[in-house]
């Protein structure tokens, strides 16, 4: 029925106290569901968790189907791998295992530590499984989502393709492979905006049973059916959009706010009494066994513990200076990368915000490359004004900074 269950999940890094203790939750047939919550907390360990990667400490899972999973970083990890690399990646499990095997044998065979048997055994496995089916489905993907033609997957590299091309490559196949579970890490990755209104119209129009992170909060409000929200260790679900989520989860944070205050009320009653009991008794011995039964019930409401407390809300203060208007930070003349666009020449100053949009494949991401790093190919000249210095953040996450 292509469902999913957890219960009462704990994962703890190596070495680290727990990231969470108390996951449960259900993704009926057919539902989209959205794990949510802030950085950190545990949200792509729960996808790896459920497609195998790593095991949990505790708890039981059950997902029933065929499952699919996207990683947030595909495509982006290993660059200089072939398509064909990585698609088999995101294939599925039988598939995948089959299809390392056979890039493994076939590179066995070129460097000549195999005669070509352990690649023909590999390659009629591979077969057999399906995958020259599967090949066929890369090819109508590749089609419809890559704007140069693939004649060859097995050569041609991923680093040949943008990072949005990559992820719509993947995306286009698992949407169309029929898998009864798709679980996707941050799906809207790396997408420019035609195709992320795209993803929006794949999502809702899938019958696939989904389970997906994600902070793009109009792509919840318009694809998500139910909310699971990480926070305090475990999670608490909510039936509904993400544009009724913020005002539920106040209405919880209120209620948790005042059962916490309740019960640290009631406690403060059952002390006192306990207290004026055992005073009582002091004074006449008669009333020490209400001083005893005092201070059985308040030890066991103490034990019993309090409530959850409300979870804090993360603050994130940005600091922009001014501008100094009269400071040249970089001048670009007549700069062009290759085809991907024309030449352009312009000229920015210190503390000017900009922002490079574009259709992917069409070199955002080359140009920053290139006033990142002025020995990419690029045509036209790159030249930094005094005391310029510059930083880097890469579609994966990876921070250099240099001194121009």
């Amino acid at each position: 029925m292509s469902s999913i269950v957890v219960s009462e999940l704990e994962y703890a890094p190596p070495g680290s106290d727990s990231l969470f203790f108390d996951v449960g939750f259900g993704v009926g047939p057919g539902e989209h569901a959205a794990l949510v919550g802030a950085n950190g907390v545990g949200k792509s360990t729960i996808l790896r968790i459920l497609s195998g990667v790593i095991e949990a400490d505790s708890g039981e899972f059950a997902l029933d189907g065929n499952v699919l999973t996207m990683t947030q970083d595909v495509g982006m990890a290993r660059p200089d791998d072939t398509l064909r690399e990585m698609l088999i990646e995101v294939a599925p499990s039988a598939l995948r295992d089959a299809g390392r095997a056979l890039v493994a044998a076939e590179k066995a065979m070129y460097s000549g530590e195999d005669d070509g048997m352990q690649y023909a055994e590999a390659l009629t496995h591979w077969g057999d499984l399906g995958g020259y089916e599967l090949e066929a489905q890369w090819a109508a993907a590749a089609k419809r989502s890559v704007k140069t033609a693939v004649d060859d997957f097995h050569t041609r590299l991923v680093s040949e393709l943008s990072g949005g091309e990559r992820k719509r490559l993947v995306l286009d196949l698992l949407f169309n492979s029929g898998a009864d579970i798709l679980l996707l890490d941050e799906p809207d990755n790396y997408l420019d905006i035609p195709t992320r209104v795209w993803l929006e119209e794949q999502i809702r129009s899938c019958r696939s049973t989904i389970l997906m992170v994600s902070h793009d909060r109009t792509l919840l409000e318009r694809v998500a059916t139910k909310i699971i929200s990480i926070e305090g260790a475990g999670c608490w679900v909510h039936g509904g959009s993400y544009g009724t989520f913020p005002e539920a989860r106040q209405k919880r944070q209120d209620q948790l706010g005042d059962a916490l205050k309740r019960w640290t009320d009631e406690e403060r009653r059952l002390f006192q009494h306990m207290k004026m009991m055992k005073t009582r008794a002091a004074q006449n011995f008669k009333n020490a066994t209400k001083a005893n039964a005092a201070e059985t019930r308040w030890e066991k409401f103490v034990a019993a513990g309090p409530p959850p407390p409300p979870v804090p809300d993360q603050n994130i203060y940005v600091n922009l200076r001014g501008a100094d208007s009269a400071r040249r930070v970089v001048v670009l003349d007549q700069v062009g990368i290759g085809s991907l666009f024309q030449p352009f020449s312009d000229e920015v100053h210190f503390g000017e915000r900009l922002g490079l949009i574009g259709p992917n494949g069409t070199g955002k991401s080359h140009l920053l490359r290139a006033l990142a790093d002025t020995n990419e190919p690029h045509d036209g000249s790159i030249t930094f004004g005094p005391r310029t210095s510059i930083g880097t953040f890469t579609q994966i996450n990876e921070i250099g900074r240099a001194h121009v």
